[in-house]
């Protein structure tokens, strides 16, 4: 499948790139706003959340319903989420509707911020946070995270607080909308069948008015904190243990290296804990992972298993990790290798993959490097890369929860 990258910028500063794939049978097209909970001042915590949510409560001349029946009109895929450094919000379509649908995406992002819609989504987020207070997971790693970074805004929850987001105001995320949502904090990414130069008319036309603010973030490498604790719920039956531990950041090449030490701690399948932990019946679940972010990155390990069992499973994590960089050899390499290439090609068939992934890049790196380039990255990571990015990382598990049972 023959791929063209393409990259535009408007005069106001937004920047549309894309992967052009003539073969290819849809189109996808996706607004990256750099920001995110990271980017929140603590008492607005939870507003690129929320933001989201409001972005599809309508516009000065387009209500929610219009905007929802026009997606459904076209037979799109749409929705949008938001993380701790980005929010996104996409489209899947048939080539020969992508200009309705990019002209749609791009009014929705100039949204009205109602006061009554303000108000009654605010009463929607405030259910997703108790709802997410039922995830066992979340509530571990929310606190983790906040524990090993506070007081950095690294530590900010995603979805805020029950007690920030009752207090937020409506002019408040005004004011946060049009100081983030910049043209030049925001990249157009689109992927498959699509004709570059009509996408950036159209794009002009629909969004050249859009002010340049000049957002900042830090991406300086924030302190972090070495605790360990424990919560107690009485609605919990098991045990959930988490570690959190930092890593190479998101412009750092040794993030290949990092994410295969990880996958190679805690792949669902055929991991060094899965094999230890999994198999042998101690714990339900047992997984590893890194995840690379602006000025920093982020180990983490998880498991669950019986409460009777926890301190006896944390020991097991504990002797994995410490024996990952000894014991890692070529064929465990060479195995992984084998799956990274499997799973890029899949994803390389599929617009919606690409875009994403060039959106997520190029908000990172600024600089677009091709899927051949990234495996190549990949392939030439070699165990002295390995070993080296696992001992400059130790200790790979600096901050570490357990959720409990309630006595």
């Amino acid at each position: 499948m023959t791929v063209e990258f393409r990259h535009h910028t408007l005069s106001n500063g937004l920047t549309i790139i894309a992967e052009v794939m003539d073969d290819a049978h849809s189109a996808s097209a996706g607004f990256f706003v750099k920001t995110g909970a990271r980017d929140e001042q603590a008492e607005v915590m939870g507003v690129s959340h929320f933001l989201e949510h409001m972005m599809f409560k309508g516009t000065e001349d387009l209500s929610a319903e219009a905007i929802n029946q026009g997606f459904d009109a076209l037979g799109a895929r749409h929705n949008a989420f938001t993380s701790n450094e980005m929010t996104c919000f996409y489209a899947q379509v048939l080539p020969d509707v992508l200009d309705e649908a990019l002209t749609l995406l791009s009014r929705m992002m100039r949204p009205a911020l109602r006061n009554d819609d303000f108000t009654t989504e605010k009463q929607v987020i405030l259910e997703e946070i108790a709802m997410y207070r039922d995830n066992p997971f979340w509530v571990l790693y929310e606190e983790t995270t906040q524990r090993l970074f506070e007081p950095h805004a690294m530590a900010h929850r995603v979805l805020g607080t029950d007690e920030t987001i009752t207090a937020l105001q409506r002019d408040a995320m005004a004011g946060y909308f049009d100081s983030r949502y910049s043209a030049d904090n925001t990249t157009l990414a689109l992927s498959g069948r699509i004709d570059f130069d009509r996408c950036v008319a159209l794009v002009e036309d629909a969004c050249g008015s859009w002010a340049s603010t000049a957002p900042k973030r830090d991406v300086a490498t924030p302190p972090t904190n070495a605790v360990s604790f424990e919560l107690r719920d009485e609605q919990v039956h098991r045990a959930y243990l988490l570690g959190l531990g930092i890593g190479p950041g998101a412009q750092d090449d040794r993030r290949y290296a990092a994410s295969i030490a990880a996958q190679l701690l805690g792949k669902p399948e055929n991991s060094r804990l899965h094999w230890a932990l999994v198999e042998t019946g101690l714990a339900d679940e047992a997984q590893a992972a890194y995840e690379p972010h602006d000025g920093i990155g982020e180990f983490f390990v998880y498991c669950s298993c019986d409460p009777a069992k926890a301190d006896e499973v944390w020991g097991v994590v504990e002797q994995e990790v410490a024996g990952l960089a000894a014991n890692i050899d070529e064929a465990d390499l060479q195995r992984l290798r084998a799956k990274v290439a499997t799973a890029v090609t899949i994803g390389a068939e599929r617009p919606m993959d690409r875009m994403q992934r060039l959106g997520r890049q190029w908000l990172a790196l600024g600089v677009y490097r091709s899927l051949d380039e990234e495996l190549a990255a990949i392939e030439a990571v070699d165990l002295t890369a390995v070993r080296a990015v696992i001992d400059e990382s130790a200790p790979l598990l600096r901050t570490c929860g357990r959720l409990l049972p309630k006595r």
